[in-house]
């Protein structure tokens, strides 16, 4: 089996890093990620670590996934 990985940018590590620490949450209203109470700049990282399987998406505060908890510890 073949698995093909992309390594992630210094952005999607900080927000990962945010998560981990619980300060990242989906909003209710529009679904996007934001990080101590503020938008993300970047509003495709949220729907793009959700389909990269490292962030859970749900509503309310935003978890990692066990692959998420172990890119970040690699990264």
């Amino acid at each position: 089996m073949n698995a093909t990985v992309t390594p992630i940018n210094g952005r999607d590590r900080a927000v990962l890093r945010a998560v981990a620490a619980g300060r990242a949450e989906f909003s209710p209203a529009g679904g996007g990620l934001v990080v101590d109470g503020l938008n993300l700049s970047d509003q495709f990282a949220g729907l793009r670590l959700t389909t990269a399987g490292l962030i859970v998406d749900r509503p309310g505060p935003a978890a990692l996934t066990p692959t998420g908890v172990a890119v970040l510890a690699a990264a």
